[in-house]
């Protein structure tokens, strides 16, 4: 096993992001649990990173918060300071350069929709904005019996803006995924589960042998079946029956032809 961080030589502390390798699965860990893993831009300049470094080889990507919370969302205390990426001092931008500036955020959370890699977010205690938007990217989601999602960014006068909400739309549908960012309400495992938020419940004890379990059972598939079905699943929303039909066959003839080594 492997251990990545922010830079060759950099303490994973500093960044607050630390990643593991072991064979093809990486694990990123959040690494601030003295304040719940709330988020800063260095950390999401850091997951970026991480994104552009994962070994080709990497299937699965595992994301987990250490310490009791996943993560409480945007530190506050940088987000209400004077650094460069303050509220304040995206207020002073121009339209254009505040909207790259949280572009360049996004390119933190969004790489885990790449179609080559199956991702799974580990949480276990608090997952509010920020971490719930997190835990949102990636495709499967394994809850502890105590965790807590919440789209607090309402309660700040700002929107979710991390990739979370078409996501979100689509596991609970627009309503329920309206309900939830106007209130900022927290809601709990077993409601998760309901309405389509979580994968699965497991006993908090249980949550680390869950993702193992289900990260072994997604390797022992074939890695280009696995692509292809990633793909055709996250694109079924933007297609019609007839378009999803016909991606189905692309699909299916790159696999015959890939398996059966007529790929000229």
């Amino acid at each position: 096993m492997t251990t990545g961080n922010a830079a060759p030589g950099t303490p994973a502390d500093e960044s607050g992001v630390s990643y593991d390798l072991d064979g093809p699965v990486a694990t990123v860990t959040l690494s601030r649990p003295e304040v719940l893993n709330a988020q800063t831009p260095a950390m999401w300049a850091e997951l970026a990173n991480i994104s552009r470094k994962l070994p080709g080889d990497v299937r699965v990507v595992i994301v987990r918060g250490e310490g009791r919370s996943f993560s409480a969302g945007l530190d506050l205390s940088v987000a209400r300071g004077d650094g460069d990426s303050s509220l304040v001092k995206l207020a002073q931008l121009s339209p254009e350069e505040c909207a790259d500036r949280i572009a360049g955020f996004q390119a933190a959370f969004t790489w885990l929709r790449n179609p080559s890699i199956v991702t799974i977010a580990a949480v276990q205690g608090h997952a509010i904005g920020a971490g719930f938007q997190l835990a949102l990217n990636c495709d499967l989601r394994v809850l502890a019996d105590d965790a807590k999602f919440s789209m607090a960014e309402v309660t700040l006068g700002l929107v979710p803006d991390l990739g979370g909400t078409k996501r979100l739309a689509e596991l609970t549908g627009p309503s329920r995924a309206l309900e939830i960012c106007l209130t900022g309400r927290r809601i709990a495992a077993d409601e998760a589960e309901r309405i389509g938020l979580a994968t699965t419940v497991v006993p908090a004890a249980e949550l680390s042998g869950t993702v193992a379990d289900l990260t072994a059972a997604i390797i022992a598939a074939d890695a280009g079946a696995t692509s292809e079905i990633k793909a055709l699943l996250s694109g079924a929303g933007l297609r019609s029956y007839a378009e999803q039909d016909r991606a189905e066959r692309e699909a299916q003839t790159r696999r015959v032809r890939e398996l059966l080594g007529s790929g000229e």
